[in-house]
């Protein structure tokens, strides 16, 4: 069975960049939300294996979907992979509650194997 990973990001050029670079370098189903509000309903209805969260976003910004996340036994367990612009957030991984971070902006062509990495899943090109 095919990994299922979401991509909440506001900005319509990094969630496009990220899901065509999941879906051309790994045989993952990759699904995608354009605001907090929106990746929240989704993680809920379709329980993906994994999330890449953009921290900055308006209105539901990355922390505040994250708690929401983690508050609702549907999606409490799926490991968050923060996406930042911000080095502070980026040094500090562990304090955020997520899995991991990765900083933009990312190489398309590394982004599978980097999430792969900080899940521990096996992951060839």
């Amino acid at each position: 069975m095919r990994r299922r990973v979401l991509i909440i990001d506001d900005e319509d050029d990094i969630r496009e960049v990220a899901q065509i670079a999941l879906e051309e370098t790994s045989d993952w189903q990759i699904l995608a939300a354009a605001s907090g509000v929106q990746g929240i309903a989704l993680a809920q209805v379709e329980r993906p294996e994994a999330i890449l969260l953009d921290l900055m976003m308006p209105d539901l910004d990355g922390m505040a979907v994250m708690a929401r996340l983690k508050a609702d036994e549907r999606t409490a367990a799926i490991p968050v992979i923060l996406l930042t612009a911000k080095i502070q957030a980026a040094r500090q991984p562990s304090g955020t509650g997520a899995a991991g971070v990765i900083v933009k902006p990312f190489d398309p062509l590394q982004l599978a194997s980097e999430v792969a990495g900080i899940l521990g899943w096996g992951y060839e090109v």
